[in-house]
């Protein structure tokens, strides 16, 4: 796990394994932000974590060498990004070959970057949404897992639309990992398959919008 601030989504990903809805196990909290609130979190649920500050080391490169050797370490299967600020580098992309998920609060393509809720809101979209998706070297360009839809009202503020959608995020992060975990996500070039996605009531594949 990879953060850089609150750790909202880590959270839900915690609690989605406590309350036995996600078979998995969480080894390691890496963070670039002595300040980030995530270690707290990691703490209060006995998770190993550590800071690894870029500016400790002479290059990205190594920044990010540093980061894939501890998760090989302890034999991470899956690297989940919960609010870590930074492109992915190389090196650790490399390592984890279609092994690295983030989520990102708008519906890819669609408003990659900072401050996706708020493009939507000055563009004036009427959905907006979030996107778990396998990350490459590009900003936000992965293939695309699982995506849900809020609807944008008229009144809306970067802030209310991020709660909204902050609300699907922490639904579709665990599902997609749980998805992972089962073994039934394939990645053929841009396209992600759900292998066996039958609907079924507790079925988060696809979710209805969120009104």
């Amino acid at each position: 796990m990879l953060a850089s601030g609150r750790g909202s989504n880590f959270q839900s990903i915690i609690d989605a394994i406590n309350n036995k809805n996600l078979k998995a196990q969480i080894l390691l909290l890496i963070t670039d932000n002595p300040s980030a609130y995530a270690i707290e979190r990691a703490k209060k649920h006995d998770i190993e974590h550590l800071l690894i500050r870029p500016k400790e080391y002479s290059s990205r490169d190594d920044f990010y060498r540093k980061i894939t050797e501890e998760l090989q370490k302890r034999d991470v299967g899956l690297v989940v990004l919960a609010g870590f600020m930074r492109i992915v580098g190389k090196t650790l992309i490399d390592a984890f070959p279609d092994k690295i998920m983030n989520i990102h609060p708008a519906l890819l393509p669609s408003f990659p970057g900072l401050h996706g809720q708020k493009q939507a809101v000055e563009y004036g979209v009427k959905i907006s949404g979030c996107t778990v998706h396998f990350v490459d070297e590009g900003m936000d360009t992965g293939p695309i897992i699982m995506q849900a839809a809020v609807p944008v009202y008229h009144d809306d503020t970067e802030d209310t639309l991020s709660e909204r959608i902050l609300k699907l995020e922490h639904k579709i992060y665990p599902e997609a990992i749980r998805l992972f975990s089962e073994g039934r996500l394939e990645v053929q070039g841009r396209v992600v398959k759900i292998k066996d996605s039958l609907p079924s009531e507790n079925s988060l594949v696809n979710p209805p919008l969120e009104t």
